[in-house]
């Protein structure tokens, strides 16, 4: 992305406010318009079954901490060969790649494991999912590009049915370290969107299967130290586990956890912000929240109530506005 320094570049657009794109850019075509957002969901639904998966093991005895050292770092195995054909990123972009692995990997999980540790999960969560608003205000006002009104609207309606998906009233309390740890992991999900699209920028652009490669394997390293996994019993992992009422092997959730909630997941969500601006890509990031809910429903028996789905239309609406917003001359 690259910001203007021109003032009165933004100034001769004759059409209003509303109706301009979310970012002034280079503007994609329709079909990678379309592509982009299909990337994007994938991701968001790859991610949203992450929680559904982990759940299991967690109650199996495998430490929150060491279940995201797991998915981490078995992810960073299977994009092994990845790294490897894309050897030549380390030496063009090392920032990068060290920034996405620190920010976009080991800063959001670290974070929000440590919020959760002090607030309730239904607060952490709600603020994480900030990230989309602080995106734009960092477009806004540090790249000093326009935001549409319906980009501002839908990264609104989003938060707002977030609050209802994860029904916030039933726990809040205030631990200002708490929220601090909370907020940290939101401006690291800001700087996933923002490194994956520095990615394709420049003159030494980076294929994102590099930047997914790359950023889990320095994750692990970083997570490794932070969770001492050599402490884990991972004997679990050759037993059972619980899905709601359902004996399973411990592999097949785990194996999930890996490839599709974070290799899928990692893969299609930096491939999207190559065909979507960073902001359209994290307002729709938010569906994360409504996916994961609907798949406890399904598969963990935790049923919805009527505040979580209303809350999932407002968040679904919030997607759209800002997606639109973003390819309304297409």
């Amino acid at each position: 992305m690259h910001s203007s320094s021109d003032p009165s570049a933004m100034s001769l657009d004759p059409r209003p406010a509303p109706d301009r794109p979310l970012v002034e850019s280079p503007s994609p075509t329709h079909r990678t318009a379309k592509l982009g957002l299909v990337l994007a969901l994938v991701s968001a639904v790859a991610f949203g079954g992450s929680g559904t998966a982990a759940k299991p093991l967690i109650e199996a005895g495998l430490s929150p901490t060491h279940t995201v050292w797991l998915r981490v770092a078995g992810a960073a195995l299977v994009l092994l060969p990845i790294a490897w054909k894309h050897r030549d990123a380390v030496l063009r972009r090392p920032g990068l790649l060290i920034g996405f692995g620190l920010l976009a990997v080991a800063g959001v999980q670290a974070c929000y494991f440590a919020a959760i540790s002090r607030i309730p999960v239904a607060v952490a969560m709600l603020i994480e999912y900030l990230g989309p608003p602080l995106l734009l205000a960092y477009v806004r006002l540090v790249q000093r590009r326009p935001v549409s009104r319906r980009a501002m609207a839908g990264a609104g309606a989003a938060v707002a049915g977030l609050a209802c998906v994860v029904e916030v009233w039933h726990g809040l309390s205030f631990d200002p370290l708490g929220v601090l740890f909370a907020l940290g992991a939101a401006c690291c999900q800001v700087g996933y969107f923002v490194l994956a699209d520095a990615g394709r920028e420049g003159d030494r652009p980076v294929d994102p299967l590099a930047v997914s490669a790359y950023g889990l394997l320095i994750g692990a390293i970083l997570l490794t130290a932070f969770t001492r996994p050599w402490d884990a019993d991972w004997s679990l992992l050759t037993h059972s586990v619980t899905m709601n009422g359902h004996q399973l092997p411990a592999l097949l959730p785990a194996l999930w956890m890996i490839l599709v909630a974070t290799v899928v997941a990692y893969l299609t969500g930096v491939a999207s912000v190559q065909y979507l601006s960073p902001p359209v890509a994290g307002v729709i990031a938010n569906l994360e929240a409504v996916v994961a809910t609907v798949l406890a429903w399904i598969l963990l028996g935790e049923h919805l109530g009527t505040p979580q789905l209303a809350g999932g239309a407002l968040v679904l609406a919030g997607a759209f506005a800002a997606q639109s917003a973003s390819s309304a001359k297409h």
